[in-house]
């Protein structure tokens, strides 16, 4: 009888995560988060190779962190979004390279100053970045100081 009612038992479905990895692709509206992670299509995702100032972050007299929201938010403002999964994070979100008309956001975000490229997992936005720091772009105009020394000092 126990091995009836173990083959009626739906097989565990996937999460949505699991399911949009499997396809190779990620696309639709865009909701940001912050300025380095986003909702698509009602996944949460996490742009890969960039780390954005905390929301709460300031850079000298400069509110980067909210700077680096309201850009990405701006970016994804009713446009499609399409994104190319690379993983996971611990977290559980999509880590991934995303676009709107064919634009990086993370490139796009790096390049005005409002997000670091995330030197240990990619070297993807380096150029971006060195970019930003030699024109005095966004945060680079004030005092940097890396997201992640700013969470880990909270």
């Amino acid at each position: 009888m126990l091995a009836a009612l173990a083959a009626c038992k739906p097989a565990p479905s996937s999460s949505p995560q699991e399911s949009k990895l499997e396809t190779g692709t990620l696309s639709g509206e865009a909701e940001a988060i912050d300025g380095d992670s986003l909702r698509v299509d009602g996944v949460e995702v996490r742009l890969e190779g960039v780390d954005a100032f905390e929301y709460d972050q300031r850079c000298g007299a400069f509110a980067c962190g909210e700077a680096a929201s309201r850009q990405l938010k701006r970016l994804v403002a009713g446009a499609e979004v399409v994104c190319d999964p690379q993983g996971e994070d611990r977290y559980g979100r999509i880590l991934a390279f995303c676009a709107v008309e064919g634009r990086d956001l993370g490139e796009a975000q790096v390049r005005a100053g409002l997000a670091l490229a995330y030197r240990r997992y990619s070297d993807r936005y380096v150029a971006a970045e060195e970019t930003a720091k030699r024109t005095r772009t966004g945060a680079w105009a004030y005092e940097v100081r890396a997201p992640e020394d700013f969470r880990h000092s909270q």
